[in-house]
């Protein structure tokens, strides 16, 4: 198995009007190829292919005294130099 290197890593609390306006920010960015992500200083540029492999997995994870904590991760996946034709949904 291979290494993973984290290159960029964000978490807050905000409103779920703020997280939809986000991710919609972001589906947009997306369909436009490049996403710029910011926090800081920090800056890191992705540049996107055409075809993506998108991954959708819902998660109940036991925090113990903390209760249960639920989880919607959406997660996108390419190579490097990777083509094709644009994502459909079925």
């Amino acid at each position: 198995m291979g290494k993973e290197t984290r290159l960029f890593k964000s978490e807050e609390r905000m409103a779920r009007a703020a997280a939809a306006a986000f991710l919609r920010e972001l589906a947009d960015k997306v369909e436009g190829g490049e996403v710029v992500l910011r926090q800081g200083a920090e800056e890191l540029t992705l540049t996107l292919p055409e075809s993506l492999v998108l991954e959708v997995q819902a998660e109940d994870e036991d925090k113990g005294t903390r209760g249960i904590e639920h989880s919607l991760e959406v997660e996108l996946a390419w190579f490097d130099g990777e083509q094709g034709g644009p994502l459909e949904l079925g």
